[in-house]
């Protein structure tokens, strides 16, 4: 092979590696990633945990408040026991640990699908606004989430179902608004934790696998 030939081969093949350098990689075994704008499913999922973080937050919450107004610390659980036992979660003799953590996990659960609609609502329309901003739209949201469960559900679900209204009557307005609070205001301050970022793989330059003399060829 003469010199002429040589240097021509080179130049193409140099050409086929710099268009091949420049060609877009993709991955086959995962199309569409990352995905194109809201990414439903991650947030659905990323609700229900801040919804039960959130929850245990305002179970805690009350907890701790309880003794200082001269209430036993589960009088929350036991009341929201009603819902599913009806008046016999409100007997003295009920204190299995079995059943009280059912009513624990109730609450938590509860929150955890509270959670979901509240994230999806800040992230969709308030996600753009400043912090002061959605400090008092998630406060409005709380109140909007107690009176709507409260007096638009409990109220009529729990008279129908089992004969008594005992959720409404027995938790004081004020104590169940300050529980909501918290959930909203402690799923507020998680949001920063909740942004989509996906994570997309580093691919090596086909460049870099290339002798030291035929890179050099690529770069001049």
């Amino acid at each position: 092979m003469d010199e002429n030939t040589r240097n021509e081969l080179i130049r193409k093949h140099l050409e086929a590696v710099r268009l091949l350098q420049q060609t877009p990689v993709t991955d086959s075994a995962s199309p569409g990633w990352p995905p194109q704008g809201y990414y439903l499913l991650w947030h659905v999922v990323i609700g229900m945990m801040l919804g039960f973080i959130g929850a245990m937050v305002s179970l805690g919450f009350n907890m701790i408040a309880a003794p200082l107004f001269g209430q036993p610390a589960l009088k929350l659980i036991r009341v929201y026991l009603t819902f599913p036992m009806g008046e016999a979660a409100l007997d003295p003799a009920v204190t299995d640990a079995n059943i009280l953590g059912v009513g624990c996990f109730l609450y938590l659960a509860t929150g955890a699908l509270h959670g979901v609609v509240f994230h999806l609502v800040m992230s969709i329309y308030f996600g753009q606004l400043s912090v002061m901003k959605r400090f008092f739209i998630a406060g409005g949201m709380g109140l909007l989430l107690w009176l709507v469960s409260f007096y638009g559900v409990l109220s009529c679900l729990q008279p129908m179902l089992l004969g008594g209204n005992w959720i409404i009557e027995l938790i004081p307005w004020w104590v169940a608004a300050l529980t909501h609070l918290a959930f909203a205001w402690t799923m507020l301050a998680l949001q920063h934790w909740a942004k989509f970022e996906p994570y997309i793989q580093q691919r090596d330059n086909p460049a870099d696998q290339l002798p030291d003399s035929v890179r050099m060829g690529i770069d001049s």
